[in-house]
């Protein structure tokens, strides 16, 4: 584009709607011989003088005259497509979480933020993938891991615990669950994943002899999870997430033995957006939302961890 230096014709708007060189350079933090120097460089790239300059004044030429509503029209386009754009990245909340978190703890919850923020609009990007910060469109994740991820400030949620699941007609059809042994009489739904062989050897089994298909895979813990419900067979699921359906009697917890390898679920997001308003609304929503689950301490938030 054969444009001039952006720069230049910043200069010129100022000059031209306060009449003074003076003036335009108090606003733009310049010195006057600065704009001087900016004006006389876009006069050369034109072809004709833009201001007369007279003792303490300056004053448009003709083509200075046509250029200047036309710049400031320009100027004022541009303020108004970045208020625009502001707003709407203001206004708008992308959270990137894991699938299983999404669908079994955050969506159920979501109602009570939005209505705390209504002004605020949420997207929910659901996906195993790791999201960079500063490369794709979210403001704050939820990730599963050991919380060192660089560049991100991290706040523990939960951990990522585990321990078998079945519904209360697979658990009958041996007459009942009674011992972790028990479980290996009944079909696994997916006897592939190691958090099995971890549970089990918390449980005090060893070598425990699946039942099922270890080609079957399910992906994401939600699904496994409606499996189980369907009464496919016994799963390894995060009892978190899945309150609602043991309170109704959909799933039961034979055990009350969990594994744990190390992982939690962590809230994270870059530093530097860390005074972000909507980003806080939603960090101090989130651990409002723990910190009403331990009602025998006083709120506090969950350690940060910064990578």
């Amino acid at each position: 584009m054969n444009l001039p230096p952006l720069a230049a014709i910043r200069v010129f708007e100022a000059a031209a709607r306060h009449g003074s060189f003076t003036n335009a350079a108090e606003e733009l933090g310049m010195t006057q011989a600065a704009v001087s120097y900016q004006i006389k460089l876009l006069e050369e790239r034109i072809g004709a003088p833009l201001f007369l300059r007279r003792p303490r004044q300056v004053t448009l030429t003709e083509v200075g005259a046509r250029l200047s509503p036309a710049i400031s029209e320009a100027f004022d386009l541009m303020r108004a497509a970045i208020a625009a754009t502001r707003e709407s990245a203001e206004g708008i909340l992308t959270i990137t979480t894991i699938p299983t978190f999404a669908a079994n703890w955050l969506v159920p919850r979501l109602g009570s933020f939005q209505l705390a923020h209504p002004s605020l609009a949420v997207r929910l990007q659901a996906s195993r993938d790791i999201v960079d910060f500063a490369r794709q469109d979210a403001d704050v994740g939820i990730r599963s891991g050991a919380g060192r991820w660089p560049g991100v400030v991290a706040h523990k949620i939960f951990g990522a615990d585990f321990a078998p699941m079945l519904s209360p007609e697979l658990a009958a059809s041996i007459g009942g669950v009674k011992t972790p042994a028990d479980l290996l009489k009944l079909p696994i739904v997916d006897p592939g994943d190691p958090w099995w062989k971890v549970w089990f050897k918390t449980a005090g089994v060893s070598e425990p002899g699946l039942r099922g298909d270890p080609r079957s895979r399910f992906g994401d813990q939600h699904l496994e999870g409606k499996a189980v419900i369907a009464g496919q067979g016994v799963g390894i699921l995060t009892p978190v997430f899945y309150e609602a359906e043991l309170r109704s009697g959909q799933l039961i917890q034979p055990f009350d033995i969990v594994g744990n390898d190390n992982h939690f679920y962590w809230l994270v997001y870059p530093e530097a957006r860390r005074n972000l308003p909507k980003v806080k609304a939603f960090r101090d929503w989130l651990l409002g939302q723990l910190e009403q689950k331990d009602s025998g301490r006083s709120p506090k938030a969950p350690p940060a961890a910064t990578a």
